[in-house]
This record gives structure tokens, C-alpha cells and sequence, in this order.
């Protein structure tokens, strides 16, 4: 009887080291780019042992809000009291680097992103001082968005469907208050302590020209979070485990 007690125990050992393992997980905080959600992260599989993945949802800024302003505002979504990473997409690793200003993140990975105003485009730091933006109702810079997305980043067949149901999804006034946000980022610094770099050298929307990266994805489009998942994962993998 004692012996099948024991063997009883035994049995459920793994699982209580798979139990002990999880609840030890580290957070991986994964923040979209302005034209999508957490359907861009579709594709990614972190070790569901060691990280469990958390999705911060947008929410609508108050117009004329500031890259700033607006990271504080979805902080709100963040348990800060356990380690925790951040990861953020396009204007996601915008908001990301301003949140790693006043949390406490274990590192901080931008993806197809920028760490600061200089490494955005000339057409993006030319609508501050010719803010033509403004000019364009907000539901017509939906339909463009639609329009301009295939031009740009023509890979995003590949996840034709995705992308569609993630423009679909967004609302006008988003897109066309992110976009002053983005035109008016003031951040200068573009080493920021913590924060990791990963882009691709086939981006269109924030070419690689002047942007300081990590790691350089070959062929990576503004898309390849969703498109390329697996050498952007490889990527994130690196950075989190420390051997980049």
C-alpha cells in the first residue's frame, strides 16, 4: 500500500514542476502597430513555460494627445508588480520606448518600429511643420489606409485576410489622432537604455536607412511580425534569453 502511495506521488511530479514553472512565467507585454491588433502576434509562440503572453489593447487618445500621454494612459493595462517585457509593433515600439521612461521593464523590443523622431521617414517629420493631415477627414484616412497598406507593404497578401480585418476594425478618429501623434514625437534619444532593436531591410514604411538596429531581418517588410513571424521570433527569442 505505501509503496502504491508512493508511486501515486511520484506520478503527479512533473506536473507540479510544470505547475511551479508557470506560475514563474515572465510577462511578455505585446503592443500593435497603428493599423492592427493582436492578431499581428497570430503567428508568434513564445515557450508558453518561461513567458506568458499579455496583448495590450488600444484605446482612443484625446485629440491633440502626445506619444507620452498616451503611453500612460494604456500603462493602465500593465501589472507592474511582476518582471515583465515589453515588445511593441510600428507605433506600438513608439509607445513602448515612452512607456520604458516610467515602468520598470526587463527590456523593451521594437519590431519594424523607431526608437526615436530621427529614425522615422522624412515624409513623417515634414507633416509636423506641413501638417496636411489635418486637412483629411478621419474617415476618409480609414479608406486610404486601405489603399496605401498593399502599396507599400505588398507582402501583406500573404495575410491578406488579417490585414483587411485588422484596418476594418479601426476607428477613424484612432488613425488620424495616432497619426499626429506620431508626426509630433519629440523623442530625441534614439539609444534609450533597454530597448532592442529589430527591423527589416525591405521596410517601406520606415526604411532601414536610418534606423539603428539589433537585429536585421533579411527581406523583412513593415509586415514581417505577421508575414515573417518565425525569423522575427527567432529574434525576440534572442533578445529575451539574453544572447543577442
Amino acid at each position: 500500500m505505501i509503496f502504491r502511495i508512493f508511486l501515486f506521488v511520484i506520478s503527479f511530479l512533473p506536473l507540479l514542476g510544470v505547475a511551479q514553472g508557470v506560475g514563474h512565467r515572465k510577462r511578455v507585454y505585446l503592443i500593435p502597430g497603428q493599423g492592427s491588433d493582436y492578431r499581428i502576434f497570430k503567428n508568434l509562440k513564445l515557450d508558453s513555460i518561461k513567458y506568458e503572453m499579455c496583448y495590450v489593447n488600444w484605446e482612443i487618445p484625446e485629440e491633440g494627445e502626445t506619444m507620452s500621454g498616451f503611453a500612460r494612459q494604456l500603462a493602465a493595462q500593465i501589472d507592474t508588480s511582476k518582471s515583465f517585457y515589453l515588445v511593441g509593433v510600428s507605433l506600438g515600439g513608439m509607445i513602448a520606448v515612452e512607456m520604458s521612461k516610467f515602468l520598470n521593464p526587463e527590456k523593451v523590443i521594437l519590431v519594424s518600429s523607431a526608437k526615436c523622431r530621427d529614425e522615422l521617414p522624412f515624409q513623417y517629420r515634414l507633416q509636423k511643420s506641413i501638417p496636411v493631415y489635418r486637412a483629411v477627414p478621419s474617415a476618409w484616412v480609414k479608406q486610404l489606409s486601405f489603399v496605401a497598406q498593399p502599396i507599400f507593404e505588398p507582402d501583406r497578401r500573404l495575410e491578406k485576410e488579417t490585414c483587411n480585418a485588422m484596418l476594418d476594425s479601426k476607428s477613424p478618429v484612432f488613425l488620424k489622432r495616432t497619426i499626429n501623434m506620431i508626426t509630433n514625437w519629440n523623442q530625441q534619444d534614439c539609444l534609450p537604455n533597454n530597448v532592442f532593436h529589430i527591423h527589416g531591410d525591405n521596410d517601406h514604411t520606415i526604411p532601414i536607412n536610418n534606423v539603428n538596429c539589433d537585429v536585421v531581418i533579411k527581406n523583412g517588410s513593415h509586415m514581417m511580425m505577421l508575414t515573417q513571424t518565425r525569423a522575427v521570433q527567432v529574434g525576440i527569442e534572442m533578445i529575451l534569453e539574453g544572447t543577442d
